[in-house]
């Protein structure tokens, strides 16, 4: 028997100490849900109303605030009950009912169609309700994290509907936010259905020998702790970390299903106070145990465009055996695991060390420099108007392909889809310079226009004002919207 949730499970999750406004917005929220649902049942027979809260500690879990968990608690009531949302607005005002109403338009969303027509419907809601609320979105990733936990009470076809559009929609938008915990959740709930028998493979795959791996990373752990204590480093937890099970499916496709080709099949992580911390710890693992050469990654100083940040080595841990060592702070990790939403944990602290915010009631900002690439979508979106297939076909690989990054002679980063070629740099920059390139360089060497530029590399525009117009044939190989978007511009205004 599945242990039934209540409002101390909300209130006990939640990231930072519950104030009494929150208590009293998520505990009034929570008697209207249970009101509005009673008598309602699941498929899988339990009351309709553990699926709200079930929604809303997973919100309390990864940090928002009380009003975004007040509207999980009521997503589903203007759409399956008798009260409706403005009943909801008067007793709980116009933000929380705005969030309440983003979500139910979410959810009107129907799996009909064609899977081309479904999808691109599903995605233009997304960017609509992403660029009005990122909250909105948040709230519905929940709603549709503890959907995917519960999918096996649903028949088979609507099961593999529900899974791939999670794998295509909801888990890219998760790790496009920086959203690593959820992500993984989505993606291995989905790969269960989707391919059922990798699946059970990899899992087995994975759980083979993970005796074995599980006392290495222990003793890993130990001996690390008991160098850092010798060195003076006061460090918040160590602590083990296993391969998600689409992860590992993935990179075993790239290495011919030979996971002893896997370096980071286990991991060790050590969570430090601060970033001065990180590098000192570094200099103490290499020191204990010998790095595999091209294997350190400093996400810290340069980190990868949904905002991770941490170190990573691969080093040779006890009796030599191959083992990934990550190395961040507290913040860090917070950032990795729930991404943008951890913006409200921090804001929700420094709320309380600041006395102006607490008298003058000062709205908390939302966090504009993680959101850029939304508005970008957005005015992308409304440049190309009702276009689908360049709409999806920009889509992958703008938003949801993996970025890398790469910069400017004086040290910029210009942040790029994979594959970007020097024409996407020039105009990521500005676009009189993508107007007038006439040559590139990649790390000090002539490149061709059409060059694949790699993460790191350092790139020089060659541009000269003789040439008044972008060619009409950098359309054929330029990679991003913007770049696309600035060339035809240009050519129509010939």
């Amino acid at each position: 028997m599945v242990k039934q949730l209540t409002l101390e499970d909300i209130i006990g999750a939640l990231r930072n100490p519950p104030s009494d406004a929150r208590k009293k917005v998520i505990t009034k929220a929570y008697d209207l849900a249970m009101e509005a649902h009673k008598g309602q049942t699941r498929r899988s027979g339990e009351d309709y109303v553990q699926h709200p809260i079930a929604v809303a500690k997973i919100l309390a879990e990864i940090g928002m605030g009380g009003k975004t968990i007040a509207a999980g608690l009521m997503h589903d009531i203007p759409e399956d009950t008798a009260i409706t949302l403005e009943d909801i607005e008067k007793k709980f005002g116009s933000e929380i009912s705005s969030l309440v109403d983003g979500v139910t338009k979410l959810g009107k969303i129907k799996l009909r169609g064609s899977h081309e027509e479904y999808f691109l419907e599903n995605l233009r809601k997304m960017l609509l309700a992403m660029a009005s609320d990122i909250r909105v979105i948040i709230i519905k990733l929940a709603d549709r994290l503890h959907n995917m936990q519960t999918l096996e009470f649903n028949p088979p076809e609507k099961q593999i509907r529900i899974a791939r559009e999670t794998m295509e929609i909801f888990a890219p938008i998760a790790n496009r936010l920086g959203m690593g915990e959820i992500k993984t959740q989505l993606q291995d709930l989905s790969f269960k259905y989707l391919d059922p028998e990798n699946f059970q493979r990899i899992k087995e795959l994975e759980e083979k020998d993970q005796e074995e791996r599980d006392k290495h990373v222990q003793r890993a752990i130990k001996e690390l702790e008991d160098e850092m204590k010798r060195e003076g480093i006061q460090f918040i937890r160590t602590d083990g970390r296993a391969k998600s099970i689409y992860s590992l499916y993935l990179k075993l496709q790239k290495h011919d299903m030979d996971i002893n080709r896997i370096y980071d099949l286990s991991a060790v992580r050590i969570i430090l106070p601060e970033v001065a911390d990180c590098y000192e710890t570094l200099g103490i693992v290499h020191k204990k145990y010998r790095p595999m050469i091209g294997r350190i990654k400093d996400y810290i100083s340069l980190p990868k465009p949904n905002g991770y940040q941490s170190l990573h080595t691969t080093v040779f841990g006890p009796d030599g055996k191959i083992l990934e060592v990550q190395i961040r702070t507290v913040k860090m990790d917070n950032e990795a695991e729930f991404g943008i939403a951890a913006h409200w944990i921090y804001s929700e602290r420094k709320k309380k060390k600041n006395w102006r915010d607490l008298i003058f009631k000062k709205k908390k900002p939302e966090p504009e420099k993680e959101l850029e690439w939304v508005k970008q979508l957005r005015e992308w979106q409304n440049e190309i108007g009702r276009d689908d297939e360049e709409f999806i076909q920009g889509l992958k690989i703008d938003f949801f392909k993996n970025h890398i990054f790469a910069f400017t002679p004086r040290g910029d980063i210009i942040d790029l889809p994979e594959d970007s070629t020097p024409i996407d740099f020039a105009y990521a920059i500005h676009s009189e310079v993508g107007n007038h390139v006439t040559g590139a360089k990649a790390d000090g060497k002539m490149v061709s226009l059409d060059y694949p530029i790699k993460n790191g590399q350092v790139l020089e525009i060659l541009t000269s004002k003789d040439r008044k117009t972008p060619n009409h044939d950098w359309l054929k190989f330029v990679k991003t919207s913007a770049a696309k978007s600035h060339i035809r511009r240009e050519l129509r205004k010939e």
